[in-house]
């Protein structure tokens, strides 16, 4: 029987890529030393496209695929993709909710820890044998203080029940107020800020959240407070958060995610006040495995004429309507 053709946006690992390999004939676009000639020689048979959230899918790229009836993401993060081309077209996606909730929590946790706590700057305090020939300064604590969370969706939940294990006040914004949590809702981001000791992202990215974290909230933050991001560069003004933390208008930030992934601000490096990470959130084995789970089933489920797996509901909606 022919495998259906399979587009591949950017390769994921070598085991992802061999499990696909055996149901589907892959066209990986990263790989091809002449994209355009690629995409004009399988375009007009390509029915699914695979992808991954950095990557995503530009209009244009779904324009050159004629025959396109849906997106998978290898990632919880659809902002890469051109939404509004793909709901024109009556295109499907999909993503991978859920399997990385509870790895992108603990990421921000031990990103908040690291911050306050300047580990990395200590690791490589004995690491140059200054232990003991050196004064080392003093850290933030971490147990009893104010916790404002950016986002109270999977991530920001369970974010929240991981730091009152830390006895944190726990406060968040979001576009709406929940009555199933005990965490007190700030209507305004500003005023979330000015009340907390540590402000942690967690908002999915669209349009709306765009630089939301901006001048007017790092100014409430104010010089003591701290920033963690592990939902999306797009969030931050990042501009504006370089020159903060250049001032030491804020104390500092922890930063899993960034503009222009992976050439990031070389700026960025030459400052003692991050903690940085190469947007790894969700980089476990095990999460891994049922993310790339997650898009063989969604793909079998489509060829297969079933009920999708985990489609992105915004897309769904308005297919439907």
């Amino acid at each position: 029987m022919t495998r259906p053709d399979l587009l591949v946006v950017t390769r994921y690992s070598d085991d992802d890529m061999h499990a696909l390999a055996q149901h589907y004939t892959l066209h990986v676009l990263s790989d091809a030393a002449d994209s355009a000639r690629l995409l004009d020689e399988v375009g007009p048979r390509i029915r699914a496209l695979a992808t991954n959230g950095e990557s995503g899918a530009s209009a244009a790229l779904i324009d050159a695929l004629p025959a396109l009836e849906i997106i998978v993401c290898y990632g919880v993060g659809v902002d890469a993709i051109d939404l509004e081309r793909a709901k024109a077209r009556g295109i499907r996606v999909t993503y991978t909710p859920d399997v990385l909730t509870g790895d992108v929590a603990d990421m921000g946790i031990a990103l908040l820890l690291a911050l306050a706590r300047q580990i990395p700057a200590a690791d490589a305090y004995v690491r140059r044998g200054d232990w003991g020939r050196k004064p080392i300064a003093l850290t933030r604590r971490v147990f009893g203080q104010r916790l404002g969370i950016v986002g109270l969706g999977r991530v920001g939940r369970a974010l929240a029940r991981r730091a009152t294990g830390f006895d944190m006040q726990v406060m968040y914004h979001d576009r709406m107020h929940f009555d199933d949590v005990p965490y007190a809702w700030c209507e305004n981001l500003v005023d979330l800020a000015r009340q907390v000791d540590f402000l942690v992202v967690c908002a999915a990215a669209d349009q709306g959240t765009r630089a939301l974290i901006d001048a007017r909230v790092l100014d409430a933050l104010g010089p003591d407070g701290m920033l963690v991001n592990v939902a999306r560069g797009s969030i931050v003004d990042e501009p504006v958060l370089l020159d903060y933390l250049r001032e030491r208008r804020i104390a500092g930030a922890a930063l899993d995610v960034f503009w222009n992934e992976p050439a990031i601000d070389p700026a960025f490096a030459s400052l003692d006040n991050v903690v940085l990470q190469p947007h790894r959130s969700s980089a476990t084995l095990q999460t891994r495995a049922a993310m790339a789970e997650l898009v063989r089933g969604n793909l079998a489920a489509f060829f297969a004429d079933a009920p999708l797996v985990s489609e992105y509901p915004l897309v769904r909606e308005i297919a439907v309507a």
